[in-house]
């Protein structure tokens, strides 16, 4: 099915709306010294709601990136204080990440930035994410048919 000009233009804006979360979230980041992937990481790491501690092959799965790229990241992570790396139990190999309490305290804040934000643009994302069930079930209606 053809996507309509209107469609198209909604689209648009979805993206650039999501742009422009992805920019505050790099500036409020860097105000803290972080990247906006390193936030992430540290969101990664609070959010971790299983009893078996965090690895870096978890946080490499979980944020779409190569197991090297997390190792690189947890390694500027901790010279800045924010992890720390633990053994994982029994097998040595695998070495488990946790937030300082310098980590947490600068992720406390950056989350409570973020989740302003956020605030501030739900009704722009409601209306967007409306607009594309709508159209997702006006579609499906019309195969139905």
């Amino acid at each position: 099915m053809a996507i309509s000009k209107r469609e198209f233009e909604v689209l648009a804006a979805f993206r650039y709306k999501l742009r422009q979360f992805l920019a505050f979230s790099e500036k409020a980041s860097g105000a803290m010294g972080l990247t906006q992937q390193q936030y992430q990481a540290l969101l990664t790491m609070r959010a971790h709601a299983s009893p078996d501690p965090l690895t870096i092959s978890d946080l490499a799965a979980r944020m779409l990136i190569k197991h090297h790229s997390a190792v690189g990241m947890v390694n500027r992570l901790e010279q800045q204080g924010m992890v720390r790396r633990e053994g994982a139990g029994a097998d040595r190999r695998k070495v488990a990440i946790r937030l300082t309490e310098r980590g947490a305290r600068v992720f406390a804040k950056l989350a409570s930035v973020h989740m302003r934000e956020l605030r501030r643009i739900a009704p722009d994302l409601e209306s967007f994410f409306g607009y594309f069930a709508r159209r997702g079930a006006n579609r499906k209606r019309r195969a139905r048919s």
